[in-house]
């Protein structure tokens, strides 16, 4: 049977070879370097992330007595309960900024890419002039006072989502990335789709979006990282009888000011309001923060990965 099948035309034989044979001594040094030091730096970055977890569970006097450790010696809860004091009033953020990260990145991702690729295009005449005014504000500003009365007194969206998704939704300096991507891929592609009759939007949906396979996920990411962790708009354009709508951020920001506006107040008056931890609570509000991205990337890391490598254009 195995010689009939070594014989047939069609028949493709299987090598069982193993590939630390073909390595050559530089390479095995590359590869014991290479490894070594990404093994190093992904620890030097854990290690940030791993002491504020364990010490998020630290008692605070152990903390203030020895400072911070890797494996507390005295387990505590006691910085949790001061963050989740009402924990509707924590579910309520988190929801106002996952839906102002999911929706502000979509609306994000449009903008900014419709933008860069309509500047890309040669046959738009008008590309170089309207870029000059886009360039422009990236070196001058017109303030913040400006700024805060064109969005609540001339667009009057103060107190509402679109002041916490509308000002961060377009990023000039994401526009400049998605200019220049779609400004090297073959102008042959928008020739041929027009001579087949596709319009410039049909061309922008179903052929340069499905090529910017890349640049959305790069821009897609840090656009949502800038999103969740936004809290300067929600102090300027949220009042506090609409506190409904604060985000994660901002809440915990109030959160640690009032303790710490507590203690000083404590320590001034001499009365006892009851002892705040302020340092466990400080890394227990930072697990808050960051603990549902840190959970999520793993599920979104190989959509971020299979965007860098597919939707390329041959050339």
């Amino acid at each position: 049977m195995s010689t009939m099948s070594q014989s047939l035309p069609g028949a493709k034989r299987k090598k069982h070879t193993n590939p630390l044979v073909k390595i050559t001594p530089d390479k095995l040094v590359f590869y014991i370097v290479g490894y070594t030091y990404l093994i190093g730096f992904a620890l030097l970055c854990f290690i940030p992330f791993y002491l504020v977890f364990i010490n998020s569970f630290m008692d605070e006097g152990l903390i203030i007595r020895e400072g911070f450790s890797f494996w507390p010696g005295e387990w505590s809860l006691d910085g949790y309960r001061n963050v989740i004091t009402n924990p509707t009033i924590i579910l309520n953020a988190y929801r106002t900024t996952a839906t102002v990260t999911i929706i502000g990145t979509f609306l994000a991702l449009f903008v900014v890419t419709m933008t860069g690729y309509v500047l890309s295009r040669r046959d738009f005449y008008w590309r170089n002039p309207i870029s000059f005014f886009f360039y422009f504000t990236t070196l001058f500003s017109g303030g913040l006072v400006p700024y805060y009365l064109f969005l609540t007194r001339g667009l009057g969206i103060n107190n509402t989502l679109l002041a916490l998704i509308l000002p961060s939704m377009f990023s000039v300096w994401n526009m400049i990335i998605s200019k220049n991507f779609f400004r090297r891929l073959p102008y042959e592609i928008v020739e041929s789709a027009k001579m087949d009759g596709a319009h410039d939007f049909t061309i922008y949906l179903r052929l340069m979006i499905p090529i910017a396979t890349p640049l959305l996920a790069t821009i897609g990411l840090f656009t949502a990282l800038s999103y969740w962790n936004d809290w300067f708009n929600c102090m300027l354009f949220i009042s506090p009888r609409f506190s409904h709508l604060y985000t994660l951020q901002y809440f915990l920001q109030n959160l640690l000011n009032s303790a710490a506006e507590l203690a000083r107040l404590s320590e001034l008056s001499g009365m006892d309001f009851g002892s705040v931890p302020m340092e466990s609570m400080k890394m227990a509000m930072t697990v808050i923060a960051t603990g549902p991205m840190m959970m999520a990337y793993p599920f979104v890391q190989r959509f971020f990965v299979k965007g860098l490598t597919i939707g390329s254009v041959k050339g």
